[in-house]
């Protein structure tokens, strides 16, 4: 059992990422990476990218939560990886998110796909309308960037001002660590 002030930061990432790829590598050493920093990992707590960085983290000696849901596993037949020490089990989507989102300390945000999307979507809003308190909210690779950057101007005049300014953008997971390791609450950026 990890420290009470250990700090849980969620991993949103894809699937269907084969182990060995570019994107299981750079994944697991995300997860170690976060590890050796002194974080624990909470990801959905299946394959692909949730595997990889659970991994990662266990084999660095960090502390792994996963968030194993049922409506997950009766739609697609997929168990818990074998790289978590503490489980969240939720019975519905909605519930998974409510885990990853209000139990955690910040975010990263690695490729994926419409599951990923939504984890995203949803840690963003909750940012915009204060129903989390500040804290890291990392989005990684020039996918996400340009995405986003795309959505906002594809929408003129429905994105707040400040939207953009709650996510911090990275080109690769070693740069996401660092982005973390440096946050500052807004408030005390002016320190």
């Amino acid at each position: 059992m990890p420290p009470t002030e250990t700090r849980r930061i969620a991993v949103f990432g894809g699937s269907s990422v084969p182990e060995g790829s570019p994107e299981y590598r750079a994944a697991y050493r995300l997860g170690r990476r976060l590890a050796q920093a002194g974080f624990a990992v909470v990801t959905g707590g299946y394959i692909g990218t949730m595997e990889a960085v659970s991994r990662g983290a266990y084999e660095a000696g960090g502390h792994v939560i996963g968030v194993p849901c049922a409506t997950i596993e009766r739609w697609r037949p997929v168990a818990p990886n074998p790289w978590i020490h503490e489980h969240w089990p939720a019975e519905t989507l909605l519930d998974r998110l409510r885990h990853l989102v209000h139990r955690t300390h910040g975010a990263i945000v690695l490729p994926g796909g419409v599951g990923t999307l939504t984890e995203l979507a949803l840690y963003w809003n909750h940012l915009l309308v204060q129903e989390l308190s500040p804290r890291p909210f990392i989005v990684v690779g020039e996918g996400w960037h340009r995405a986003l950057r795309t959505l906002m101007a594809a929408f003129p005049g429905h994105f707040p001002s400040g939207a953009a300014a709650l996510w911090t953008w990275v080109p690769h997971v070693d740069a996401a660590v660092e982005a973390l390791l440096s946050w500052r609450t807004p408030s005390s950026s002016s320190d």
